[in-house]
C-alpha cells in the first residue's frame, strides 16, 4: 500500500517509527507536511497539492495533526478522505478530540466517569465559577494546551482568584477541573487501536508537580490493565470516534476517570516503557481495515 503520514516534522520519533514500521511490512511510506499542502475542490476531481505537484491518492493516511493547527490539518485530512484514501482517524473525530470540553460533554452524556469540569470565557464571577467544581483546590487549563503547558493548580481560593484573573487578561477560554488528590502527579495513558488497548503506562511526576507528563521530566512504568480501566478507555475512544488514540485516565477512589482523549498520541514513551511495538500494531490495523473496506466495496 501507499501510506502517508501527515506530520509537520519528519524528525519526530513517532513519525520516524511509523515510517520504519510501514516499510518493514512492505509498504511505500511518505511523510507529508500538512501545513504545506494546499487544496482545491471541484465537482469533477478535488486535489491536494504539495511542493508544486498534485499528490496522487494514498491507500491510507495516518493523521498526526497538532491541536494548534487543528482547523487546517483537519481540512487536509478531509480532502484525502474525499479522494477515497482510508484515514485512520476521521476528520470529524480529530476535530472533536481537539475540543477538550466537547469530549467531556460526550463522555458525561454517556455516563463515563470524569472529574467535575467547568468551562468559561471569562472569570468575572469568580466565586460562582469556583463553586461549579466544588471549590479549591482545582486545576485550571487552557483548552489548547499540551504536554502539561497551560495548566495550573489553584490550591486555595485566593490563589484561584489570582490565576483566573490572569487568564481573563489573555482573553482565552478556560477549563477548570476538580482536583483528584489521591492521583496527584499520576495518571495512566492507555493506547487504543481499534477495539483493543494495546499498551498502558502509569506516568508520575518526579517532584511535587501535579502534572505527570513525560515531557516535563516525569517517569513512567508499565501497568496491568484492569477490566474497569480497559472498558473506560475503549468507551471513551468509541464515543469520540477515534480508531487510534491515547486515553488519559486518573485512578480515583471512585474508580477510573477520563481526563483527556488524544487523537495523536506520542509513541516514544509508550513503546520505551511497555516494550510494545505500537507503530507495527498501527500499520497492522491499517492493513486489516483497508482489506475489509475493499471487500465490502467489491461486494456492494
Amino acid at each position: 500500500m501507499r501510506i502517508a503520514v501527515l506530520s509537520n516534522s519528519s524528525r519526530l520519533y513517532s513519525t520516524k517509527r511509523l515510517v520504519v514500521a510501514g516499510r518493514e511490512r512492505g509498504h511505500r511510506m511518505r511523510v507529508i507536511s500538512y501545513s504545506r499542502c494546499y487544496m482545491n475542490v471541484t465537482a469533477e476531481q478535488p486535489q491536494v497539492h504539495y511542493k508544486g505537484a498534485i499528490l496522487k491518492p494514498f491507500d491510507a493516511v495516518i493523521p498526526r495533526i497538532s491541536a494548534s493547527l487543528s482547523d487546517y490539518g483537519v481540512a487536509v485530512v478531509r480532502q484525502f478522505q474525499m479522494l477515497n484514501s482510508y484515514c485512520v482517524n476521521k476528520p470529524d473525530a480529530i476535530s472533536c478530540a481537539h475540543d477538550k470540553f466537547r469530549v467531556l460533554q460526550l463522555l458525561a452524556k454517556k455516563g463515563i466517569a470524569l472529574p467535575t469540569t467547568g468551562f468559561a470565557r471569562s472569570a468575572f464571577d469568580v466565586d460562582d465559577l469556583i463553586q461549579t467544581v466544588g471549590g479549591a483546590p482545582f486545576i485550571i487549563k487552557l483548552p489548547q494546551g499540551s504536554h502539561g503547558a497551560g495548566v495550573a493548580l489553584a490550591e486555595t481560593h485566593k490563589a484561584a482568584e489570582s490565576v483566573l484573573t490572569a487568564f481573563v487578561g489573555i482573553n482565552a477560554n478556560i477549563l477548570i477541573q476538580e482536583f483528584i488528590e489521591e492521583s496527584r502527579g499520576k495518571d495512566v495513558r492507555c493506547f487504543v487501536i481499534g477495539d483493543e488497548v494495546v499498551a498502558a503506562m502509569e506516568r508520575s511526576s518526579t517532584d511535587d508537580d501535579f502534572r505527570s507528563n513525560l515531557h516535563r521530566g516525569g517517569t513512567a512504568r508499565k501497568v496491568r490493565l484492569t477490566k474497569a480501566l480497559r472498558e473506560t478507555a475503549l468507551s471513551a475512544a468509541r464515543l469520540v470516534g477515534l480508531n487510534v488514540c491515547g486515553v488519559d485516565v486518573l485512578m480515583s477512589n471512585r474508580g477510573p476517570m477520563v481526563l483527556e482523549v488524544n487523537a495523536s498520541p506520542g509513541l516514544e514513551g509508550i513503546e520505551r516503557v511497555t516494550g510494545v511495538n505500537v507503530a507495527d500494531k498501527m500499520i497492522e490495523f491499517i492493513e486489516v481495515t483497508h482489506a475489509e473496506n475493499k471487500n465490502q466495496a467489491s461486494s456492494a
